[in-house]
């Protein structure tokens, strides 16, 4: 990690305007916190229950000449939750069970990218290392410094990741290095991130159907079988294969060479490195097709920035440490990872309208989450979304969109019809079949068109 700046005197200034909006809203709810939730502790179940309907609350003024009742109560919502702002004059112009906390979904990498840029900045690189053991001569380590996007494809060639540090490029300068000697042993150092590579919550289905790697320190095109397609099978030993492709790398000096786990002696002498992108870019890659891989990554990485192990047992610690630097009430929620995959990730869409309040006027390291959002009907997940009845909101809404097991999600910043700028999250849990998707741009279609004349009931 090649760069790693102090934060700290702009987290104060930017956190500012969060802290006294946040101080509004409680007045203007009746002094509910951020949160709203009477129970500390977070609810892993989205069905939805007799205590949770769709009803308006008394949070939002029903006073308003617009209302998306009938589209609020569409069944393909399901358990449904939201929250829509008018991020001019913070009042609240929609609320449905805002202020409980619940499964984000992939909404949760906005949350992820937010941290990551505030704590260690844009600009932060990842290097991965070859060592040399000068008492084991032919002996070459090769350390994980936590960059997924490290790619074992030609220089010629690109990987998902645009631009990605090569392997090549390693295997020339070790070999440079040690005057093309032979190398007898591979030894791949994968101990940057404390706990297990691979959250107990989180579906194995994930890993096999291309959508999530293992977590690991070491590892090439976030471990995918195919280096240049977005969604593609992974495997259960990624530092081992990074290994592999390696020798591979280094040709005819590493023939007879033996690859195995292991770790790295004190008095390693380094030969060669390279060093990723800067995170502004994984983060962009990150938002626009929602690459778990890299959200997981830049979690453990804030994590041991902050002090932490770098486990996803410390995610939850990491980015409430995080947050509280921008002044965020996180009481109640629960940081599970940093992709959402896991349902029992518990943030409340008061917090997520909120925290793209803050996105939609940030500047320098913070506004490059709102400039790596996809946009309604143009980029990313949301090029294809937005159609038919709902095109007139092409173009106007910036949001992170979600989709776990149990629900979709979608939350972002709407540029409204009639000038005004809202930020909102709708959560659809429960049962939930792909046309929840619809039913989600609907609302939110919804809520362009009524802009702040939006009515709560």
């Amino acid at each position: 990690m090649s760069e790693n700046q102090g934060r700290a005197s702009l987290l104060k200034s930017v956190g500012i305007g969060v802290g006294s909006a946040v101080a509004v809203l409680a007045l203007i709810i009746g002094g509910t916190a951020l949160t709203g939730s009477n129970n500390p502790e977070p609810s892993n179940s989205p069905q939805a229950s007799a205590s949770e309907s769709a009803s308006p609350s008394a949070s939002a003024s029903p006073l308003k000449s617009c209302s998306v009742a009938d589209l609020a109560a569409d069944p393909r919502l399901a358990s449904l939750s939201a929250y829509v702002l008018n991020t001019g004059t913070n009042e609240v112009l929609f609320d449905r069970q805002g202020d409980l906390p619940k499964s984000t979904a992939s909404v949760m990498k906005a949350v992820t990218a937010t941290v990551a840029l505030s704590t260690l900045g844009p600009n932060y690189r990842v290097d991965t290392r070859v060592y040399s053991d000068p008492a084991k001569p032919g002996v070459v380590y090769l350390v994980g410094g936590g960059d997924p996007t490290l790619s074992r494809l030609s220089a010629a060639q690109q990987s998902v990741y645009k631009n990605a540090p090569k392997l090549a490029s390693l295997a020339i300068a070790v070999n440079a290095k040690l005057s093309n000697a032979a190398i007898t042993k591979i030894i791949v150092v994968d101990d940057l991130f404390a706990g297990p590579n691979w959250d107990s919550t989180w579906e194995d289905s994930e890993r096999k159907e291309g959508y999530m790697s293992q977590v690991s320190a070491l590892q090439t095109d976030g471990d995918r079988k195919d280096p240049k397609s977005e969604t593609s099978w992974r495997s259960q030993r990624p530092a081992l294969n990074t290994g592999g492709y390696f020798k591979t790398a280094l040709g005819s000096t590493a023939t007879a060479a033996r690859v195995s786990a292991g770790t790295l002696p004190s008095n390693a002498v380094e030969l060669a490195k390279v060093t990723s992108a800067p995170i502004s870019s994984w983060i962009t890659h990150m938002l626009q097709v929602s690459d778990n891989t890299q959200a997981e990554a830049l979690a453990r990485l804030v994590s041991l920035d902050l002090g932490f192990d770098g486990s996803g047992a410390s995610i939850d610690a990491a980015f409430k440490k995080a947050l509280a630097a921008l002044e965020f009430d996180t009481t109640g929620m629960y940081f599970r990872d940093g992709s959402g995959l896991s349902g029992d990730n518990a943030v409340s869409p008061i917090f997520m309208a909120k925290l793209m309040q803050m996105l939609n006027t940030a500047t320098g390291d913070l506004a490059g989450v709102k400039a790596g959002m996809p946009v309604a009907g143009e980029s990313g997940s949301l090029a294809a979304r937005f159609s038919g009845e709902n095109v007139d909101a092409r173009g106007h809404v910036i949001a992170k969109t979600g989709w776990i097991k149990k629900g979709y999600t979608l939350s972002g910043i709407i540029n409204a019809k009639d000038g005004s700028t809202l930020t909102f999250a709708v959560y659809a849990l429960g049962s939930v079949k792909p046309d929840a998707k619809d039913a989600i741009d609907n609302l939110v279609t919804g809520f362009y068109r009524c802009g702040n004349e939006l009515s709560n009931e």
